[in-house]
């Protein structure tokens, strides 16, 4: 009788490589890509609402502030240098109209 077992051992390690060096690494950037596209539009929708609730000129503290803690609630965490470029990012795209 012939033992196969080599060889579906051989072709099951063949297919585990193909997994681990090729799909995992597609799926991790599709993925990457599409929280970036989220974190982009809760920070848009955090610095609308923020615009909203806090009228007048020179409450851009209270806004920042306002805006990390609603990233925060929705289970966002990023470093300080980030956030501010992706809230000055939202703030010129709304004062400029072209806020999605």
């Amino acid at each position: 009788m012939f033992d196969i077992t080599p060889i579906i051992e051989a072709i099951l390690g063949l297919l585990a490589a193909i997994i681990t060096a090729i799909i995992v690494p597609y799926i991790k950037s599709r993925t990457t890509a599409e929280q970036q596209a989220q974190i982009d539009d809760w920070v848009k929708i955090g610095v609308t609402a923020a615009e909203q609730v806090f009228t007048g000129a020179g409450r851009g503290d209270e806004k920042k502030a306002y805006v990390i803690d609603f990233l925060k609630k929705h289970g966002y965490i990023l470093d300080d240098e980030r956030i501010d470029a992706l809230i000055e990012s939202a703030v010129f795209e709304m004062k400029n109209g072209i806020l999605e």
